[in-house]
């Protein structure tokens, strides 16, 4: 029987919470942390992360001002750094200011920039505080579970660990798809080649 990657999460950031909150030790956060597979690696029961080249999936969901996005409205509009994260995510929290520093770059040149956390609306107030206290200016949507206890938006992208990144161009395909750590000038590269296009 496969349990939903979104009902998993879940489960382990209640876990999370409930053994101790954000926690001050390393090791608590490490220990939170979740598998960062490699591109292509197999994320569970047959879903695997998208590569580059695939079509980006349509998505919709809100974010913490309670907006909802579409992804499918950027389609021929601008091209979107996507990024799946959590606040009990060590990595994350030095994957996020690099994902800062392109946003305050690059946003008046087109780059939309949007991070997807996976903790969940009932830590909504947690992760708006959390989000103001790093100094993200950038849109932060909270993923959903659908009827089939599946996340909207992580799941068809067969995002299986945080930080997951993807660039998506302004025909909506993925240029570049990575999991874990991305070298800050690897990215901003890549972004740059999308602006021109």
């Amino acid at each position: 029987m496969r349990v939903p990657f979104g009902k998993v999460l879940i489960v382990a950031v209640c876990a999370c919470i409930l053994s101790g909150g954000a926690g001050n030790s390393r090791a608590q956060d490490k220990d939170r942390a979740m598998p960062h597979p490699t591109a292509g690696a197999p994320a569970g029961d047959g879903m695997k992360m998208l590569e580059a080249g695939a079509v980006a999936p349509e998505f919709s969901i809100k974010d913490t001002a309670g907006t909802t996005f579409n992804l499918s409205e950027q389609r021929g509009r601008k091209p979107v750094l996507l990024v799946f994260w959590s606040m009990f995510c060590e990595k994350c929290r030095f994957e996020m200011p690099i994902v800062q520093k392109l946003h305050a770059r690059y946003k008046d040149a087109g780059l939309e920039v949007v991070a997807v956390t996976v903790d969940g609306e009932p830590l909504k107030k947690s992760i708006v505080g959390f989000a103001k206290q790093e100094g993200y200016t950038f849109r932060i949507l909270i993923d959903e579970l659908d009827s089939r206890e599946s996340f909207k938006a992580a799941d068809p992208f067969g995002v299986a660990g945080t930080p997951t990144l993807y660039l998506i161009d302004r025909t909506g395909k993925i240029v570049l798809a990575r999991a874990g750590h991305v070298r800050e000038e690897d990215l901003e590269k890549a972004v740059q080649a999308v602006l021109k296009r």
